[in-house]
């Protein structure tokens, strides 16, 4: 998984399976045909029209903060910092499946939302974190539409970005269906001399009490260690090696992260091992903490400096788009360290968080926040003969979600739209 490598990022898949804990039930007489998946109707996804809002509409604090009881005066004023490639992602949902070739297909709705790195950002400031992003912007409508909706829309700190004059935004288009996407981008690098602080720039990072970094095989990049050397927290991801050398020792800055977040299939490959738990232990030599999504398994991890291990059921939904659930898995596990959560709950919240986030389509749009958590958890108890031992491993969150963020549930997500332009 990688808010980098690819626009839209990789992350565990929630297909059909065992329900931890189960989440909803349809009534009796509505049941689908044996193998049929949910389709973008049955989840009330509008039709030959654009869903959207004001875009980019006004800044809502989070409900949340999962971090109060641990902030003082003394504390940097960012939570999290990380740094990557903006995107304008456009997404094409309700197709019905994939496009043919020569031939014109139609999409019952449409959305436009920042992608890239911003799917972490987004994720991470809607789970309550106060979040940093240095990122090259294009000077064009599009860097402005996007700098807009994370500044405004998010409340992200864009203090470290910068508009690169004459450069034009890099652009994704995302096709969802059948529970999967496709995807198209196009861009450039940025201009030699505009580039940002992982790029070879001077070394002058926000303070931060933990970065995001995606780890990239054969090259250092100097604000990693620099911001190790700080005393920042670093929680490293990466994306799938095109060399195929699969060599931890490519992975130069892993000696500077707290924590390692690969997939079960990346994990076997840089540990030369067959089954994913033997990888996270493996990797356990090179980091403190190895945490290995599998799929519809859930997840596992690893923390060397207290001998402990969890592993967490993945929780049973029917994915409309697998975007970005990789960067909202890391954004959980993230707020859960920095929380100072035991090692089963934060799987447990960023396989959750995940989990959410597939049900919606988009990157940075699916992100979920704390209504969306709230409801889940306030719905999930109202299920009859709802697995008790399933309820416990989520209790947690009762001391987390204030009633007064339940929302009904399932939440539809207005999805914002470039169409508007600038708000004024």
């Amino acid at each position: 998984m990688t808010a980098s490598s690819t626009p839209a990022g990789e992350g565990p898949e929630y297909p059909k399976g065992q329900e931890y804990p189960r989440e909803h039930e349809r009534p009796r007489g509505q049941e689908r045909p044996r193998g049929q998946q949910e389709s973008p109707e049955d989840r009330e996804y509008p039709r030959d029209r654009e869903y959207v809002v004001g875009a980019p509409h006004a800044h809502a604090a989070p409900q949340v903060d999962p971090l109060a009881a641990l902030r003082t005066v003394h504390d940097p004023p960012w939570d999290v910092y990380l740094t990557g490639t903006d995107f304008l992602d456009i997404i094409f949902t309700g197709l019905g499946s994939a496009p043919v070739r020569g031939t014109e297909s139609w999409a019952r709705g449409m959305g436009s939302s920042p992608g890239g790195v911003a799917n972490m950002a987004t994720a991470l400031a809607r789970l309550g974190l106060r979040t940093s992003l240095a990122a090259a912007f294009g000077d064009d409508h599009y860097g402005e539409y996007c700098w807009d909706a994370l500044e405004q829309g998010e409340g992200i700190d864009l203090s470290p970005s910068r508009t690169v004059p004459g450069w034009h935004s890099p652009v994704t288009v995302s096709m969802a269906y059948e529970g999967e996407r496709t995807m198209v981008s196009h861009g450039h690098e940025p201009p030699p001399e505009d580039v940002l602080l992982q790029e070879g720039g001077p070394v002058c990072l926000p303070p931060a009490r933990a970065a995001v970094a995606s780890l990239t095989p054969g090259r250092r990049a100097p604000w990693i260690a620099e911001a190790a050397r700080t005393g920042t927290r670093v929680f490293g991801d990466v994306g799938w090696d095109d060399t195929g050398a699969w060599d931890l020792a490519g992975l130069a800055d892993l000696e500077h992260c707290e924590a390692f977040l690969p997939n079960a299939e990346e994990a076997m490959r840089y540990t030369r091992t067959d089954c994913p738990r033997t990888a996270a232990h493996a990797l356990t030599e090179f980091v403190p903490v190895a945490v290995v999504t599998l799929g519809a398994e859930g997840a596992y991890a690893v923390d060397r400096r207290t001998g402990e291990s969890a592993e967490v059921p993945a929780i049973a939904v029917e994915a409309l788009d697998p975007t970005g659930a990789g960067d909202v898995f890391v954004a959980g596990f993230v707020t859960g360290s920095l929380a100072g959560w035991p090692l089963a709950d934060r799987l447990a919240f960023a396989g959750l968080t995940a989990a959410l986030s597939v049900q919606e389509f988009g990157g940075s749009l699916s992100a979920p926040g704390w209504s969306e958590i709230a409801a889940w958890w306030r719905r999930v108890q109202s299920v009859a003969g709802q697995d008790p031992a399933a309820l416990r491993r989520y209790a947690f969150l009762e001391r987390l979600v204030p009633e007064a963020c339940v929302e009904p549930w399932p939440r539809r997500r207005a999805v914002p739209t470039i169409g508007f332009g600038r708000s004024a």
